[in-house]
């Protein structure tokens, strides 16, 4: 289902919207309406803002939907035309739009199931008309969304389409000017004619003809606004037609309409120009129609303005988007936009704020220099800008290298945040807290990243300190914002049971519980040994040297001190879990020598030791609490990926014994009892299933019945197993009438435990094999089988009816049948098997082949394999996907020890290998990661060698694949005849080292910064895309080369591990060549993929290569390399070898209880891995040249226009501003000529360029002079005027020369000293 026009229209960013100014009753301009230029909701903005932005972009989300007199604001929508050439980025949005409307769709859906599970334990009579408007609004629900799902595959397959266009010149003309009918049908039909007429004439003629319109004088501001979003659309359709432009005639049209008196025309004119930037040369020749000033203007203007304002600060932004366009962006627009990002009330100061810190990244000096750096340090600490996190990622960026950081003073801007904490105080208010935790996400984030981290260890762990000792100030909601902090940055993730600890509830029960759920949800998938060496987790390495940081800076004794004082009980909970949680990862990702200490918690013990006081019974409280509490957590299975030091026992065995026990004892029910049960069921009493109850129902198919004698006695001496079945035959219309819900699915487990229990007993396969049950199902297939003969208007297995019933659960009840052999006779009697094969030939029914296809057992070989062979091979490719990936769970199964090709995962892994050679690449990327994790297995992964794929049509897709081939002699082998190995490893020698490094980094920027996962609706647990894991070390070619023993013999031939070793001793201390630390940084992670192999070892004893990674580690000018230093010793210490070198080194690391390295080690020394050497900071000179850059026209011949000069100087001083202002209104109602004079202008935007001044300061002044003298100096009219004044004044200075000018430069100095007090 495609959505509406208009909600395509409105989704568009903000450049796709026009500026006509809507019309008031009485034809008049309605100003205080046109605030806006944005249109769409704020939602559908928020999403969409990025797809496809225009130049300087950005979304506004601070502005009402209703403008000041109460009516709504026009959506400024009338001309917006979305064309062919923007096909692509329409397309995603049109995209994300379905999307959107579909987890709309699932949250509806997974409501109405969730309302009737609470109406199914109410009355069914009283909840019965309730219950069917539920049960219809569900049915609206499911049939919207597989209009919505089938809408979205159409749009991926056109924009897969549009993205190739034609290859011949006539086709491709047409792509070109294709369009995309984002409007509203009506408007569109209007318009159709004046379409086509576009189509077919020349984008330059059309061009000349907007800009002879735009001539015309005496016309209302609607016409130039309407012709000026026409030339927008024009620039979006021809993108080439800007490199053609005649300035002259293009700029002087520009000048007229910014000049003009209607915002709306101004803003229009500002929107046109940023299509027309194409590189630094257009942005200068912009900038010589005056623009500068103009921008000024515009930005001083009031809130009521907000259009031409808006477009004013975008068209800045769009400098930004032009390659070194910043150098561009004068002094004086930055002073500007420092002055609006410091306006508290100003709706622009959130995006004023951000481009800043653009610019501050781009080109720092200029900001600096604009005085912008403390409006940015605020930004960070206050706590009102929310996007705060993305100033602090500026300061980070220059923080990195020493030539950047030069800029910053000494890191202290990053301590802006933590003001807030430790000046709170007394201070109560839900604003105050809301600013804390505004707060308390900069500093998460600040501390996400090594120049962050490194910078607030500066000056022995102040900043660190300072935190830790506000957990002392005795305001609450201080305490616990600091403590959720503290888990945010610890990255603990509080067990299930912790709401129930922190509400009041003693720790009993949840650690069995919790331990138990756990352990059931890892047992399917079991990870061996072999799984984890590929899945090395760097993100815990990071925290593991940020909870060094912490125990360091004193964090346990800060927490016992605040267990000491706690201010509410919930708090001291809190407080206690956060120390469990503490104690419990010091244990697992550090070194003896770091968590052996810690776990005594001596402070308490010395408390608690002294019988003399009464606060020893707090410290044994405390210990009794704390240790409680890590008891619970230890049930409740390891925080972190990893098991860490603990080694997992036989929990899984002993739960599934218990369960068997459990079993064995409900199948030993005696006769009296199991009667009892049958009549509370209520089967035997009443035919209606709404009556029965399911959960007893369920307890006696699973138990009971599966004990031969009790079968006997349901099937003959009772009804219950007869009406049971009878409730399931399709043609009873009972169970296959039941509505698809949530709550409903309790009849399908039912149904297939049913199937399950009659299997196990002779009797039971009798019973069944003899049902009417089967014999219909049967019948139902055979529907859909055309050699069968038989058809139904109304099938059972209709797509409406599988959508909406439990229809699909018979294909569930047939699968359970499927894993046992007695089942797979009765369904081959019935020739059921048979027919299946004709449903997987069905075109037109993938919902039926998708459900028969998924609920199905392979693990028996037999005609169910071959079914599924099929599918994969000749279905569509969306359900060859999908079958693919239910081969997952047999691939991953253990190979079976028999010689015999006949198991499961054999079975699995050749009909994957066959995908490979599927003609869609989508089909082959499934194929290749499962076949990824097959390869975990070391058996799995010689028996996929032995299939001897071909991966060369596949080109990068299936490289991870052939590396996975290489930890292997026999894939060693196959690879080296083919020729692999060597190509494949100078093309990693000479460049992919290099894109090993920014995938790596990304993926670990993307962990730490810890963005939650859009939550996909899951169908079923194959049908959902793999979840990509980040902050693992992606596979390394020379790693995966160093398992085997031929690929160490090659690298050493070779010799590239010398050659890294080389370029790390070299360039070890480079602290400014970016291609430079590039390269380093590429060697280093080389060689710690070499040397976390046990086969690497001797690579590391040869060479020195460790020490100088220690060196990197502890001395490097540039942060990110110390981070990338510390990762490969991380890698290193993997390796028993490499612990053993480390340790020479004075770096320990840490083992498990099998004496294997965790891959996580620290400085014996702490301290060394902090040392940054401070920083002389360049801004003290650059504040002395600020003055000298630009030369301040502070004086004038004439006395009044030196006056003003001197008053417009003062308007910086805060204590002089009052009276200048004063001086300057009286000086304007005399009249004076210097206000009417562009020479006076100029030096009035010198004085404003050259020092800091309020937005309200900047607006008065300039709001001083004449409306003409801008139009003199944008026309550059202003030089025939003062040729005529100097004529004329000429014969009056005469003799007077001299003694003019002594007084001017008395006057000058007089007013310089007057400056330096103002600036």
């Amino acid at each position: 289902m495609t959505p509406s026009a208009r909600s395509v229209n409105t989704q568009g960013d903000a450049d796709q919207v026009s500026l006509l100014a809507p019309r008031g009753r009485d034809g008049r301009s309605l100003s205080s309406a046109a605030t806006s230029v944005m249109s769409g909701s704020r939602t559908t903005q928020a999403s969409y803002s990025t797809a496809n932005p225009g130049p300087g972009s950005f979304s506004s989300q601070l502005r009402p939907t209703v403008s000041h007199d109460g009516r709504p604001r026009p959506d400024f929508d009338t001309h917006a035309i979305i064309v062919g050439g923007d096909s692509s980025a329409t397309t995603e949005q049109r995209q994300a739009d379905i999307q959107d409307q579909i987890d709309k769709e699932v949250k509806i859906k997974i409501g109405s199931e969730n309302l009737l599970e609470a109406l199914n334990a109410k009355n069914a009579k009283q909840s019965k008309d309730q219950r069917l408007q539920v049960e219809e609004q569900l049915n609206l629900s499911n049939r919207k969304l597989a209009q919505l799902k089938a809408g979205l595959a159409a749009e991926i397959q056109r924009a897969k389409e549009i993205k190739s266009p034609p290859a011949d010149a006539q086709s491709r003309l047409s792509f070109l000017f294709r369009r995309n009918i984002s409007r509203s049908p009506s408007r569109h039909a209007t318009k159709n004619g004046d379409q086509e007429e576009q189509e077919t004439e020349s984008p330059t003629f059309v061009l000349a003809e907007l800009l002879q319109a735009l001539e015309a004088e005496g016309m209302p501001p609607e016409y130039h606004v309407e012709k000026a979003n026409s030339l927008v659309d024009l620039f979006k359709r021809h993108p080439t037609l800007k490199y053609d432009l005649a300035w002259s005639i293009f700029g002087l049209r520009m000048q007229t309409m910014l000049l003009s008196e209607s915002r709306e025309v101004v803003a229009a004119a500002y929107r046109v120009m940023r299509y027309t930037f194409t590189d630094r040369k257009s942005l200068q020749v912009v900038r010589g129609l005056h623009t500068d000033y103009l921008v000024i203007l515009s930005l001083v203007k009031e809130s009521k303005a907000s259009v031409e304002r808006e477009q004013a600060l975008k068209f800045v932004r769009a400098f930004l988007d032009v390659k070194d366009g910043v150098l561009e962006i004068s002094r004086a627009v930055i002073r500007i936009i420092v002055a609006v990002a410091e306006h508290a009330e100003d709706r622009l100061k959130n995006i004023s704020i951000l481009t800043l810190a653009e610019i501050l990244v781009r080109k720092p000096p200029l900001l600096v220099s604009a005085g912008g750096m403390g409006t940015l340090t605020d930004a960070l600490g206050e706590g009102n800008y929310h996007a705060a996190e993305s100033v602090g990622s500026s300061f980070l960026y220059l923080l990195d290298t020493p030539r950047r950081r030069k800029i910053l003073r000494s890191g202290h801007e990053l301590e802006a945040p933590f003001a807030m904490f430790t000046d709170a105080g007394h201070t109560h208010g839900h604003q105050h807290e809301e600013k804390l935790k505004a707060n308390a996400k900069v500093i998460a984030s600040l501390l996400r990243s090594w120049p962050g981290l490194l910078a607030l260890c500066m000056n022995d762990f102040l900043a660190i300190k300072s935190l830790l000792v506000s957990l002392q100030i005795p305001t609450p909601h201080v305490r616990n914002v600091l403590l959720e902090l503290l888990f945010d940055i610890l990255r603990i993730k509080p067990p299930s049971w912790s709401s129930s600890f922190l509400a009041g509830r003693r720790l009993t029960t949840y650690g069995r519980v919790t331990n138990l759920k756990n352990q059931a949800s890892k047992d399917p998938v079991g990870p061996n040994a072999e799984d984890q060496t590929n899945k090395w987790n760097l993100l815990e390495h990071y925290v593991a040297v940020v909870l060094a940081v912490f125990l360091h800076a004193g964090l346990v004794p800060a927490l016992l001190l605040a267990e000491e004082e706690p201010l509410t009980l919930t708090l001291k909970r809190k407080t206690t879990l956060l120390l469990g949680e503490v104690l419990k990862m010091a244990n697992e990702l550090l070194p003896p020598s770091w968590s052996a200490p810690l776990q005594v918690l001596p402070q308490l013990l010395q408390s608690a030791a002294k019988f003399q006081t009464e606060d020893r019974f707090v410290a044994i409280g405390t210990i009794y609490q704390v240790d409680s509490v890590n008891r619970t957590l230890y049930r409740s299975g390891p925080t972190s990926l990893h098991n860490s030091k603990s080694t997992p026992g036989d929990v899984n065995v002993s739960a599934r014994q218990t369960d068997q026990s459990k079993a064995q004892a409900a199948m030993q029910i005696d006769e009296g009892q199991f009667r009892n049960m049958m009549v509370d069921t209520q089967v035997l009493n009443t035919v209606s299933f709404q009556k029965w109850r399911w959960d007893l129902i369920l307890n006696i198919i699973e138990g009971p019945l599966l004990n031969a004698k009790r079968l006997d006695e349901a099937m003959k001496a009772t009804k219950f197993v007869h009406r049971l079945l009878g409730f399931f035959r399709p043609f009873k219309f009972r169970f296959s009438e039941v509505k698809n819900t949530k709550p409903n699915q309790r009849y399908v487990r039912a149904g297939c435990a049913l199937m399950h229990s009659l299997l196990q007993n002779p009797e039971g396969v009798k019973y069944l094999a003899d049902s009417k049950f089967i014999r219909q199902l049967a019948e139902c297939v055979a529907h859909f089988d055309r050699m069968s003969g038989l058809t139904s208007e109304s099938a059972i297995f209709q797509a409406d009816r599988m959508n909406e019933t439990l229809t699909g659960g018979y294909f569930a009840m047939m699968g359970a049948l499927t894993k046992d052999p007695k089942g797979m006779q009765i369904l081959e009697q019935r020739r059921v098997l048979n027919m299946f094969y004709h449903v997987v030939e069905l075109n037109d029914r993938d919902d039926l082949i998708r459900t028969l296809v998924s609920n199905m057992d392979y693990t028996l070989d037999g005609h169910l394999r071959i079914i599924i062979s099929k599918a994969m091979t000749s279905c569509s490719k969306e359900i060859r996907i999908f079958t693919t990936r239910l081969l997952r769970k047999y691939a991953t199964k253990p190979m079976q020890s028999t010689e015999t090709a006949g198991g499961v995962a054999e079975w699995a892994i050749r009909l994957l290998v066959t995908q490979l050679y599927d003609p869609e690449v989508e089909v082959c990327e499934v194929a290749i990661k499962i076949l990824e994790e097959v390869c975990n297995q070391k058996e799995s992964l010689e028996y996929v060698v032995k299939c001897r794929p071909v991966l060369d049509h596949l080109g990068e897709i299936g490289a991870p694949l052939l590396l996975r081939f290489l930890s292997s002699s026999v894939g060693y082998h196959y690879l080296d005849g083919l020729d692999y190995i060597t190509r494949e490893m100078d093309d990693w020698f000479l460049g992919r080292n290099d894109s090993y490094v920014a995938l790596i980094e990304a993926s670990m920027a993307r962990a730490l910064a810890d963005i939650p996962e859009k939550v996909q609706p899951q169908l079923s647990y194959d049908d959902v895309p793999e979840h990509t894991e980040y902050g693992l070390v992606p596979p390394h070619f020379y790693r995966e080369l160093t398992r085997t023993k031929e690929g160490c013999k090659l690298l050493q031939q070779k010799g590239h591990f010398d050659e890294f070793a080389s370029t790390i001793r070299d360039f070890a201390m480079e602290n400014d060549d970016a291609e430079i630390i590039l390269k380093v940084k590429g060697c280093l992670w080389a060689v710690g993929n070499v040397g976390s192999m046990e086969l690497g070892a001797p690579f590391l004893e040869s060479s020195d290569v460790v020490k100088w990674i220690v060196k990197i580690a502890e001395m490097s000018e540039v942060m990110s390399l110390r981070g990338t230093a510390f990762y490969v010793l991380g890698l290193i210490s993997r390796s028993l070898h490499g612990q053993e070198i480390l340790l020479e080194y004075g770096w320990d690391g840490v083992v498990n209880e099998s004496g294997e390295g965790l891959g996580f080690c620290l400085p014996l020394d702490f301290r060394k891995l902090f040392s940054i050497p401070p920083w002389v900071s360049e801004s003290e000179d650059m504040s002395e040249k600020r003055i000298g850059d630009v030369k301040v026209g502070i004086s004038d011949d004439d006395l009044v226009n030196a006056r003003i000069l001197k008053l417009a100087t003062d308007l910086g001083n805060t204590v002089l501003a009052k009276k200048a202002a004063s001086d300057l209104q009286s000086i304007k109602a005399k009249k004076a000529p210097g206000f009417g004079k562009p020479a006076i202008f100029h030096k009035v935007m010198q004085i404003l360029e050259a020092h800091h001044f309020r937005l309200p300061a900047c607006r008065f002044v300039l709001d001083l002079f004449d409306k003409r003298v801008l139009h003199q100096i944008v026309m550059e009219e202003e030089n025939e005027e003062m040729e005529d004044d100097d004529d004329a004044e000429e014969d009056e200075e005469g003799d007077d020369t001299d003694d003019s000018s002594e007084s001017e430069s008395d006057a000058e100095q007089a007013d310089r000293n007057g400056l330096s007090t103002a600036s």
